[in-house]
């Protein structure tokens, strides 16, 4: 990807567009993409990568799935709201009885940097694509910024994470100089389903019924 230093803002918009998308879907699914809630006029409907995140309770990972592709948001944010709660095959899908326990997270990737070597990058900071090819097979992963660092890992402990969840079965050692790693930003925003329906009701005066 280019070098584009970019600020793109995510913004509690962003996070209330998601829960909507995921509510009507939840109560009407498979609901087609055509029939999703419009991009609302406060989103602007720029082309950027985009991931979104579902988590449990404050802390239990339910989804993520994104794309590193610059598709327009009114196309990529409500299908991967979707892909995220239905599809990530490390966990069942997402069902409506959940959806009160959850908190959506969105991040807008900016500032793709092809790195010097593996550990050209800053925990917290950056997030990380890695590339490998070993043995006549190619292993790429990525890591967001805000994944090693709650974890207390070092750059060589989410270097060896991240060849597993890229499925390489081998020592980081053995190919450190073979890994073909670029760095990225992000900007997140998150809101729980208690914020979510509290600004709903600023924004529409209506309360969210479950």
């Amino acid at each position: 990807m280019n070098n584009d230093k970019t600020q793109i803002t995510a913004t509690p918009h962003h996070c209330i567009y998601c829960f909507d998308v995921l509510i009507s879907a939840a109560k009407h699914h498979p609901t087609p993409l055509k029939d999703y809630p419009p991009l609302p006029s406060s989103i602007p409907d720029t082309e950027t990568p985009v991931f979104v995140s579902w988590h449990k309770n404050g802390h239990e990972l339910r989804g993520c799935i994104g794309t590193f592709a610059k598709d327009s948001l009114s196309e990529s944010l409500p299908e991967y709201t979707m892909k995220s709660a239905f599809e990530d095959k490390r966990f069942k899908p997402i069902s409506e009885k959940e959806i009160s326990s959850l908190s959506c997270s969105v991040s807008l990737l900016t500032n793709f940097e092809k790195a010097k070597d593996a550990l050209d990058w800053e925990i917290g900071k950056h997030g990380i694509i890695i590339e490998l090819e070993e043995d006549d097979e190619y292993y790429r992963a990525t890591y967001l910024p805000d994944v090693p660092k709650p974890r207390g890992w070092t750059k060589e402990e989410t270097l060896k994470h991240l060849l597993k969840k890229a499925g390489y079965g081998g020592k980081l050692k053995d190919v450190m100089d073979k890994l073909s790693l670029e760095r990225y930003e992000s900007s997140k925003c998150e809101i729980t389903y208690q914020e979510y329906s509290d600004l709903k009701i600023q924004h529409d005066g209506k309360k969210i019924h479950k």
